[in-house]
């Protein structure tokens, strides 16, 4: 048990670290966040709202005040995450190391959640 949970915060730490240090970039360097996403063809506009929504993200998933709130910020970070991963696709930038890393960091984090702190929907089902 005592594995698991470090597994977890581990990942989870990392995976927050890097979402979080993606919505610094949006909001501190707007400059070059603009030309990422006009290059991978995205508006413009979403910059500073996805910047909010992954620091509010990360602190759902860290705070685990809210079950329902923990999987939807699980849920937006893996729509973000591979979406990111197939625009850079699309483009061949090569950058897509970053989208590629929360994938796998998002998938630990969130196993390894219900392996140390045991599935929610399973003990919603149960009562």
């Amino acid at each position: 048990m005592k594995k698991n949970k470090i597994i977890f915060w581990v990942a989870t730490g990392l995976l927050c670290v890097l979402f979080f240090s993606g919505a610094m970039m949006y909001i501190f360097n707007y400059s070059r966040a603009e030309d990422f996403f006009i290059s991978l063809g995205f508006p413009t506009w979403i910059i500073y709202p996805l910047a909010i929504l992954k620091i509010l993200g990360a602190i759902a998933i860290l705070t685990k005040k809210s079950n329902f709130l923990k999987e939807l910020a699980y849920a937006g970070f893996l729509f973000d995450a591979v979406l990111a991963l197939a625009a850079h696709i699309m483009v061949s930038d090569g950058e897509y190391a970053p989208a590629i890393i929360a994938l796998v960091l998002l998938t630990i984090s969130w196993i390894y959640d219900r392996k140390a702190y045991g599935n929610y929907f399973q003990n919603l089902t149960s009562q």
